[in-house]
């Protein structure tokens, strides 16, 4: 990793296409004033940069490290953004830029255009505007060219850490300037924060989460611990002693697996989802490095790998993504990968020096993992001879040896500001009225802890991935303090949001887009010496789309209605409610549904499925068992459902082809019973010729 001391000196960056002038100084050099100060060189600070120079304000960007563009330029090149359209302004300028440097012959070294469109069809597009996957180099390179376009007048200096004690000084509930650790000191009329960690926004004194709130605090379902969503592809699928000594608790738990309760599903807790890094291989013999032994390599840190491994889980555990020139972005994949779950938790309070230990702590234990992976016998033959066509990408991060300068923080500090981003704005049940950007990500939260299950296995906790089902709106107030907290301060990236909706929202192109909304209420602050609370939208809105912003949901976006269980008649179950066996896909396409979406098996592991719904009716009696469907021609039209009721049991085959007697919001009737007071119905895959959806159950007397 980049060494970075305290007591290193101001490090000025040369950008190379036209060499930055000094800034304005005052009679004392390590004073710098300027418009604005954007603190933290990651994407969105230079789209914010950039942006605030084009606006006619004099611009300082702040970089801790010794490079810009933070996880784009860090190995993240598969753009994880959703629906491409909501991408405009310098966000699509970045892409653009892309496509054009690949559609010369020469940006070509190990691979051709042709080999990338048969591994990602399309890739690498003919007509366009934009191209979607990079190298980190080329996305530094480009950052670099857009700061070097705006010439002189905007500064970088890089090497430069927030003195987090005693930097902030403030008049009132102003920030007048920024002090680093070497002295430097920023004055400005406006800050951004534009680090992952927000950590100007918390030396200002601002609000801030950390950790998963409780799902009943923003009336959510996907927040909070959630063990019973944890039925995809990165869990435990074969069970895996978690013991030293199998079989022997008093031997004490492997290396990651936590010892303590993994608590109740929807209750809040302090965890946050896990971090890596994201690699760049090459599978190019001319620019491959072999994977590193770290020093200090211990076997025992992999030894629920290689139990998973001999349980039977033979997949290899990592993700490519193929980007130009043979190479990768590769991420977390399966039980036991890259991500090093149970981590990273005291990561955003974290001081510097225990944050570069963190940090070392993640790269030893990611670059141990490849090279187990490559090399130990125990590894089966099948996994180690696809391993051993990878290596590092010696042309990429030459400075530390092909590894990633930059950790992927995921989620750290959250800012809490007058307005909280929520699965419901994801969802689209909510949406702002003064958007500055648009998401559209799944939400997606990695895991967050490692434990022993009720069967004593190890098994992983706080996977989520729930598709939006479009494009939302991202609000103004949420990239702002609370009134009286600090009137001059942005925060794009550590935004106010919750913890699964800024799962959705934490992606790259999304941050670019916010830095330069930021960067555009800035200067209007300015220039009107307002606060940046009480910025008029409306010619906030004016100038960012004149500057090619996406603020207007897509025509097929639309606001979703939510019908709650509550509100209809009888006893409503919803999918939220039902116990699952199998792994599930959440979805939320097709409509009418009860409460937020629905479920369906995806047409796979016939017969391993299941989902029970139990309820306690109000009182004895005879009801009509109806359940909700989204009819679409995929759909299996032999569902196996399966009643309990007073005589016994009685299975029904439906067929979610169709809903002929469905009423207005999806519920067909499958069956009138007599019932007591306690009453079960479950929905099976068993011999499904088609996709089997799960909704909603209804029970509804009868008169």
């Amino acid at each position: 990793m980049v060494d970075m001391p305290s007591s290193r000196p101001n490090i000025r960056f040369l950008l190379p296409l036209s060499v930055l002038a000094a800034p304005l100084l005052h009679a004392d050099s390590h004073i710098h004033e300027s418009d604005i100060v954007i603190y933290g060189g990651t994407s969105a600070g230079v789209i914010a940069a950039v942006q605030a120079h084009r606006l006619g304000k004099s611009v300082v960007l702040i970089e801790p490290s010794n490079h810009l563009g933070g996880l784009s330029s860090g190995g993240l090149g598969m753009t994880d953004s959703g629906d491409k359209r909501a991408i405009g302004g310098l966000a699509r300028d970045f892409f653009r830029r892309v496509h054009r440097h690949y559609r010369d012959p020469e940006a070509w070294t190990f691979g051709s255009p042709g080999d990338l469109n048969r591994l990602r069809a399309g890739s690498v597009p003919e007509n366009g505007d934009a191209m979607w996957v990079f190298e980190p180099r080329v996305a530094e390179k480009i950052f670099i060219e857009m700061l070097a376009e705006c010439g002189p007048e905007l500064i970088v200096h890089k090497r430069q850490r927030l003195n987090r004690e005693t930097g902030v000084k403030r008049d009132g509930d102003r920030i007048t300037g920024i002090v680093m650790e070497s002295g430097e000191t920023f004055l400005g009329s406006v800050f951004i924060d534009a680090t992952y960690e927000g950590d100007l926004m918390a030396a200002a004194g601002c609000d801030y989460h950390v950790g998963r709130e409780s799902n009943a605090t923003h009336g959510e379902t996907l927040n909070g611990i959630q063990k019973a969503r944890n039925v995809k592809n990165h869990r435990f699928l074969v069970p895996v002693d978690p013991y030293v000594r199998p079989g022997d608790p008093a031997s004490g738990l492997l290396p990651g697996i936590s010892a303590e309760p993994p608590g109740e599903d929807g209750d809040g807790d302090h965890r946050i989802q896990a971090y890596c890094f994201r690699m760049c291989l090459s599978r190019d013999p001319d620019n491959r490095l072999p994977f590193p032994k770290p020093e200090g390599y211990d076997e025992r840190r992999y030894e629920l790998l290689l139990r998973n491994f001999e349980a039977g889980d033979l997949r290899v555990p990592l993700h490519h993504s193929f980007m130009p020139n043979g190479k990768t972005d590769t991420n977390n994949n399966g039980a036991f990968s890259t991500d090093h779950i149970g981590a990273n938790f005291a990561y955003p309070e974290a001081t510097y020096a225990q944050r570069d230990a963190i940090i070392r702590d993640h790269e030893q234990y990611q670059q141990g993992l490849m090279w187990t992976l490559a090399n130990h016998p125990r590894v089966p033959e099948s996994v180690r001879k696809d391993m051993s066509q990878w290596g590092l990408s010696a042309d990429e991060f030459r400075d530390t040896g092909g590894w990633g300068h930059q950790l992927y923080i995921r989620e750290a500090r959250r800012l809490v500001g007058a307005y909280v981003m929520t699965e419901h704005d994801c969802r689209r049940t909510r949406i702002c009225p003064d958007p500055v950007g648009l998401g559209s990500y799944t939400m997606d939260s990695h895991n967050c802890q490692r434990y022993v299950d009720a069967d004593g296995h190890a098994q992983n906790e706080g996977d989520v991935q729930v598709a939006t089902g479009g494009a939302y709106a991202i609000s103004y107030r949420s990239i702002v303090p609370k009134t009286g907290q600090t009137a001059n301060l942005l925060v794009p990236v550590a935004l106010s949001a919750s913890h699964i909706a800024y799962g959705s929202i934490r992606m790259e192109p999304v941050f670019m887009i916010l830095g330069q909304s930021a960067a555009t209420a800035a200067s209007i602050a300015i220039d009107d010496k307002l606060t940046i609370q009480t910025v008029p939208y409306a010619r906030l809105r004016e100038r960012l789309i004149a500057d090619g912003q996406i603020l207007d949901l897509p025509p097929d976006a639309k606001p979703q209605v939510f019908v709650d269980p509550a509100t209809l008649p009888g006893l409503v179950l919803d999918d939220t409610q039902a116990e699952w066996t199998g792994a599930w896909n959440e979805s939320a396409s097709n409509r009418p549904y009860i409460g937020q979406g629905y479920r369906h098996d995806g047409h796979d592991g016939i017969g391993g499925k299941s989902a029970t719904f139990r309820a306690t009716l109000p009182r004895p009696g005879r009801y009509a068992v109806r359940l909700s469907w989204s009819v679409a021609s995929n759909r299996a039209t032999n569902a196996t459902v399966t009643l309990t009721h007073r005589g016994g049991r009685e299975t029904v085959r439906v067929n979610q082809r169709q809903a002929s007697n469905a009423d207005a919001n999806g519920f067909s009737t499958v069956a009138t019973l007599d019932f007591d007071t306690t009453a079960e119905v479950v929905i099976t895959n068993d011999g499904a010729d088609g996709h089997v959806v799960v909704d909603a159950v209804q029970w509804l007397p009868e008169e």
